[in-house]
């Protein structure tokens, strides 16, 4: 039977964790388990530890480490670097489904035409966090703090570039150009609008290559969905 699986922070060297308020409740209030049952925790860095309730405080839960497995990060690191929309909720979309899909990181961009800068860090996170344990995963995805397009461009360090874009102009298919082999790449989804024709020139002279998602005009947030899985979808 598969476990219970939740989150936390950070793991010691102890081997006892004590669950925070709100996770307590819900094993003990919602779950109703009980001392000797036991439950899964990650911290999102790889490790998953096989925990045994010791105690079930509704407030305090306590439980014992039985196990501690570590799963090695991905060898390819694929970042999604996304214009925030003016839709919030949209915006979370995206991020539980990246999340789910694999990704290594995900930056906030601000663009000349993003129509949204509000970020709520700590919601956007928490996003993550339960969209990592429903697809039972031990990595958390990295989540910046929103990024102004030209840093984000002059500033990456990976080692394929590509650009996603609108404008009538000669671009390869992504499924067509993505290289499996590399260990790191980085895409750029533009805003409603899309970039800006400077912004798609910046790019380029940096030396990112403009990609087509495909024939129909998306929606930021479904392209860096599309996005997302076809590059995580060049391992299998």
């Amino acid at each position: 039977m598969t476990l219970p699986f939740f989150y936390i922070e950070n793991i010691d060297n102890n081997s006892t964790v004590v669950l925070d308020e709100d996770t307590s409740k819900h094993v003990v209030s919602v779950l109703r388990m009980k001392r000797t049952e036991q439950l899964h925790l990650t911290d999102g860095k790889g490790h998953l530890l096989t925990a045994e309730i010791t105690n079930d405080h509704k407030k305090k839960c306590e439980t014992k480490i039985v196990d501690v497995q570590f799963t090695p990060v991905h060898a390819r690191k694929i970042s999604i670097a996304i214009s925030l929309v003016k839709n919030a909720t949209r915006f979370e979309w995206f991020l539980e489904k990246a999340t789910e899909i694999g990704i290594t990181e995900i930056i906030p961009l601000i663009c000349e035409r993003t129509g949204r800068e509000h970020f709520r860090f700590d919601r956007m996170k928490n996003v993550l966090i339960s969209a990592m344990l429903q697809s039972r995963q031990v990595w958390l995805p990295i989540l910046y703090e929103p990024v102004a397009f030209n840093a984000v461009v002059e500033q990456s360090g990976h080692l394929q570039k590509l650009i996603a874009h609108c404008a009538d102009e000669n671009k390869k298919s992504l499924n067509a150009v993505v290289d499996k082999n590399c260990s790191s790449q980085i895409i750029l989804i533009g805003p409603e609008g899309d970039f800006s024709k400077q912004e798609i020139e910046f790019a380029m002279q940096h030396q990112f290559v403009a990609v087509a998602l495909g024939d129909t005009r998306l929606r930021t947030e479904t392209a860096g969905m599309v996005a997302a899985t076809i590059l995580k979808m060049a391992d299998f």
